[in-house]
C-alpha cells in the first residue's frame, strides 16, 4: 500500500492545457502556503512569490515570456493562475530555494486537484526594464532573480501517462 504523499509525488504531471475556470481563492492560498514552507539554504526563506490573477497582468507576463523565446503565442498554455517564483541572490542558495518553492508549488496543486507546469524564462523577464518597473510597481526591492513561473489551473484533458523511468537513474552503494 503507497503512502499517499508519495502517490501524488509519483502521479504528477505537467499541465500543458487549461480551462479558463479561476482557482478558489482558498485552493490558491493552500497551494502558495505550501510553497512558503519549501526548504531553503539554513532557512533563510530567499524566495518570494508574486500571485497574479489578474489578466491584464498575466498577459503582460505571457507576452513578455513569449518575446525572450522569439514567439507570439501564450506560453502560459492559457492557465488563468500565475505564480512568480524569485530569489534574492544576495543568498548563495538561491537558485535552489526557488527551485524548492516551484517543486511544493506543483505537488501542492495536484493534491489539490489543481494543473500546473514550470515555466521558464523568469530570469530574463524580471532582468528586463518591463520586469524591473513591474516590480518597482509592485513595491518589490532587493536582489531578485527571476527563477520560474508556476502556472496553475484545471486541466482541460487528462495529461498523459508517465513514460517509463530511464535505466541506471539510481545508483545504490
Amino acid at each position: 500500500m503507497m503512502n499517499e504523499a508519495i502517490q501524488c509525488l509519483m502521479e504528477r504531471r505537467s499541465c500543458r492545457n487549461y480551462k479558463p475556470d479561476m482557482i478558489p481563492e482558498d485552493v490558491l492560498r493552500q497551494i502558495l502556503e505550501a510553497g512558503t514552507f519549501a526548504a531553503t539554504g539554513m532557512g533563510r526563506q530567499s524566495p518570494i512569490m508574486i500571485a497574479v490573477t489578474d489578466p491584464k497582468t498575466r498577459d503582460q507576463l505571457s507576452r513578455m515570456n513569449a518575446a525572450v523565446m522569439g514567439s507570439s503565442g501564450d506560453p502560459f498554455y492559457g492557465a488563468p493562475v500565475v505564480i512568480v517564483v524569485l530569489a534574492n541572490r544576495d543568498i548563495g542558495t538561491y537558485l535552489y530555494d526557488g527551485s524548492l518553492v516551484m517543486g511544493n508549488l506543483m505537488n501542492a496543486a495536484h493534491a489539490l486537484g489543481v494543473g500546473s507546469c514550470w515555466i521558464h524564462r523568469a530570469k530574463e523577464e524580471f532582468e528586463s526594464e518591463e520586469g524591473k518597473a513591474l516590480l518597482a510597481r509592485l513595491g518589490i526591492t532587493g536582489n531578485y532573480e527571476g527563477i520560474g513561473h508556476c502556472i496553475l489551473g484545471y486541466e482541460a484533458e487528462p495529461c498523459k501517462p508517465p513514460l517509463p523511468r530511464k535505466e541506471n537513474y539510481i545508483y545504490h552503494i
